[in-house]
């Protein structure tokens, strides 16, 4: 399969690329980051109304710009590439795949307008203390409660979940796992902001303790759905892990070029030279396989979207943590100090590593996915 990106991706690309990196200058970072609610409110509808960024992938019918998640992965990759701080990926990806893959008629029109004009922020209750990160590990349950349900139980590393409006909340039932929705301030709600060490992208933990909550989910059994919702967050969350390598490359290129030590300037030194070199090898690889993953997950390949997820997701995450690393050795001691932005992206490949599976992880999954 090509990989080929029209001249209206490469378009969007420049128009996304533009809006972001004026709003995401290194100042604007340590602000957003340093707040409880960790996004600037202007940006977030500046994303919605000027751009449509967070209707991208919701049908026009509900207010977006029903475009596919080659669009999708464009956005994530350039918006990892400047630690964008908002909750796009929370919303924008996650959110809005559980809500198009595995809620009813009646909750898409209800939240999907909301999503795509930038009123309501939305997060994914999915993981749960000492569980892994597989739907089928999760044993939160959901008991009926006259017309409504009420949930018991504990989610962990939910992203934006301290500051979302409304909590899709993944939980079993009779028939299987099924999807519900909450008021993020509902009765019987207790939401914790945790301390990370990344401190760009707010992940919480939420105690439910017999909260009234609505069952949005499809009949039956949506475990293979939610599967997937995590699978195409994985392939989105791969193309942000490139955005952050490739600007890794860019930063330690940019500085090699003109910091002089000796009269020369570093990049003329073999060991930069062949730093740099790995650098760009693992940057360009990255993005192979993130293009991949996002071009398998616009045709809608279900027989090859796992294998490629787990692979972009495992490749990715090594990658940017090594380019991460690697920036912060070219630019010696400076770049281990708090002032320096460097450590915002060793911080962020560090925790993206970790999120959704660590790479041993998704190698596991791919060798079950290709059957070995």
């Amino acid at each position: 399969m090509d990989f080929v990106f029209t001249s209206e991706h490469d378009e969007l690309r420049q128009t996304i690329r533009k809006f972001v990196e004026d709003k995401s200058q290194e100042a604007a970072i340590r602000r957003q980051m340093s707040s409880e609610r960790g996004y600037d409110p202007q940006v977030w509808a500046s994303m919605a109304e000027q751009l449509g960024l967070l209707g991208l992938i919701i049908p026009e019918q509900h207010g977006g710009a029903g475009l596919g998640f080659v669009e999708l992965g464009i956005a994530m990759e350039e918006m990892g590439r400047v630690l964008l701080c908002a909750p796009f990926f929370s919303t924008a990806v996650l959110a809005t795949n559980a809500l198009l893959l595995a809620a009813n008629d009646a909750a898409q029109a209800e939240l999907l307008p909301s999503i795509a004009a930038g009123k309501t922020i939305a997060a994914l209750a999915l993981n749960e203390p000492d569980r892994g990160w597989e739907v089928a590990d999760l044993a939160m349950k959901a008991a009926a409660d006259g017309n409504g349900w009420r949930l018991d139980g504990v989610k962990t590393f939910v992203i934006d979940g301290h500051s979302a409006d409304v909590l899709l909340v993944v939980a079993r039932t009779n028939e299987g796992v099924s999807l519900f929705q909450i008021r993020g301030e509902a009765d019987g709600v207790r939401r914790e902001l945790l301390p990370t060490l990344d401190l760009t992208r707010k992940l919480a933990s939420i105690t439910f303790d017999k909260a009234r909550a609505q069952r949005i989910g499809r009949d039956g059994d949506l475990t293979k759905t939610i599967d997937k919702v995590v699978t195409l967050g994985i392939a989105a969350l791969a193309a942000e892990q490139a955005g952050g390598a490739q600007r890794c490359l860019e930063m330690a290129t940019e500085y090699a070029k003109t910091r002089l030590q000796f009269g020369r300037a570093i990049g003329s030194f073999q060991a930069i030279k062949h730093r740099c070199a790995d650098m760009l090898v693992g940057a360009e690889f990255a993005k192979s396989a993130a293009y991949h993953a996002i071009f398998r997950a616009a045709e809608n390949d279900d027989a090859e979207l796992g294998a490629a997820a787990a692979m972009a997701k495992s490749y990715c995450s090594e990658a940017y943590f090594q380019a991460a690393a690697d920036n912060i050795q070219v630019h010696g001691g400076m770049g281990f100090t708090w002032e320096h932005v460097a450590h915002l992206y060793f911080k962020r490949a560090k925790s993206s590593s970790l999120l959704f599976g660590d790479p041993l992880h998704h190698r596991a999954k791919l060798a079950q996915e290709i059957g070995i």
